[in-house]
């Protein structure tokens, strides 16, 4: 097989790839992270969740991100025909961080791919992954730079962060049907954006479109009057909106009065660009010598910003068990790693389901949810879809169901019905406590 190169060869210096090597780095392991862009890069995923910033911690990157000047988020704003509602998500059920940041990927990927180099990482830009050959104890992995230079490298381990590259996904024909309708998103930065004072720049603001509420848009506010603004929509109806990304960004901005207001006067500072197909899963996040992490494995959808979340959460779940297996440990890659990052990932598909079949929007857009059960849902768009004493987390179809079906009758009920159904939301709310405790 020849020599070991690294014990642990990373693909992608994403915020999963920077982590994961930190980790191993700190705990003696020689890492290589192969990118093959440059950084700094532009990205989208700007709208961090406050349960990243535990995994920053643990990676050793938080005081980086701390010291960044960042725009602070404390939770997510909605709009949807002239009504606005908002969830704090320091008013959570689970406990921990409630507040995080909105970052320009360029800078926030760049900080923390530095910061595993500081703590004993080495990285190569402009590194392209050609072929893959899995092994229990010597995968190999061939690569070549932006000379034409091509190489093998022998690892004891690979980690698969690639992101949309989605690497070994390719190469170990792993991929299979994402389970999500294909949607694309249009995006775009803008300056001197917002100026209006009554919009709360610690949040995201997530509109929907006043005739169609499968396409949704996303602010996210960022220093300096700057700002991320995206559409996302089924590729077919953003189709009719106008023959270019740019016509149809801007005619769909136009449509919804809450963002067109907000953005008057704004100026672009990157062109309008287009992403589709974005969703993607596999049949395995392992294999013999690897696993995948982040989206290099599965991507949902971007609408409640679950994608640095999960990359960072499959990084915090990996790096400890390659380590382990390093040291001469037997590692159940299935039960101590795939089955608990899926759990997660499941919650967030069926908040991601529930928005798009309208159930999360009467939810959102309830006003009379009792303050326990929008604790709960708080958590999981916070991001702590791990959290198994949430039964939005253990059981989180059938509560969206049951609490979609009660906001919706009070909705259309009035006199005496009302005080009955407010019974019923009080009712599942004193029973999640009891399934707390």
């Amino acid at each position: 097989m020849g020599e070991v190169d690294h014990d642990v060869i990373v693909i992608g210096a994403g915020p999963a790839g920077a982590a994961a090597a930190a980790r191993l780095a700190a705990c003696g392991r020689r890492v290589l992270v192969v990118e093959r862009s440059h950084f700094p890069r532009f990205s989208i995923g700007e709208s961090l969740l406050p349960q990243c910033m535990s995994h920053l911690e643990e990676a050793g990157l938080l005081e980086s991100v701390l010291a960044a000047d960042y725009q602070p988020k404390n939770g997510a704003a909605f709009t949807r025909n002239g009504l606005e509602t908002a969830i704090d998500f320091r008013e959570k059920f689970t406990p921990g961080w409630g507040t995080t940041f909105q970052v320009e990927r360029a800078d926030f990927d760049h900080r923390l791919i530095d910061g595993a180099r500081d703590q004993g990482a080495e990285i190569e830009f402009g590194v392209t992954v050609t072929a893959f050959r899995a092994d229990d104890d010597h995968p190999q992995v061939d690569v070549v730079d932006e000379s034409g230079n091509a190489r093998t490298l022998t690892a004891r381990f690979v980690l698969d962060a690639s992101g949309y590259g989605r690497v070994l996904a390719r190469l170990e024909h792993l991929e299979r049907d994402a389970r999500q309708d294909p949607r694309t998103a249009l995006f775009t930065h803008l300056e001197a954006c917002p100026v209006d004072s009554s919009h709360d720049r610690e949040k995201i603001l997530i509109g929907v479109h006043p005739d169609d509420a499968g396409i949704w848009y996303w602010l996210i506010p960022f220093r300096h009057q700057r700002a991320s603004v995206g559409v996302v929509g089924e590729t077919e109806r953003l189709e009719a909106h106008g023959a270019t990304p740019a016509a149809r960004w801007q005619a769909l901005i136009d449509a919804e009065p809450r963002f067109r207001q907000l953005l008057e006067g704004a100026r672009p500072t990157r062109p309008v660009e287009e992403l589709s197909g974005y969703s993607a899963d596999v049949t395995r996040l392992h294999g013999p010598g690897y696993v995948l992490l982040g989206n290099a494995g599965e991507f949902l959808d971007p609408v409640f910003s679950s994608g640095v979340t999960i990359a960072l959460r499959s990084a915090s779940l990996a790096a400890p068990l390659v380590d382990r297996q390093l040291g001469g440990d037997t590692v159940d890659w299935d039960a101590e790693f795939e089955q608990p990052l899926r759990e997660g990932i499941e919650t967030f598909r069926a908040f991601v389901d529930a928005w798009y079949d309208g159930r999360l929007q009467t939810i959102i857009f309830h006003a009379d949810a009792p303050s326990d059960i929008k604790s709960r849902i708080s958590a999981i768009l916070a991001g702590y879809a791990w959290d198994r004493s949430n039964p939005f987390v253990s059981a989180s179809r059938r509560h969206l169901d049951t609490l979609a079906a009660i906001c919706k009758r009070q909705a259309v009920s009035d006199g005496p019905a009302d005080i009955a159904n407010t019974d019923s939301l009080q009712s599942m709310s004193d029973s999640s406590t009891e399934a707390r405790s």
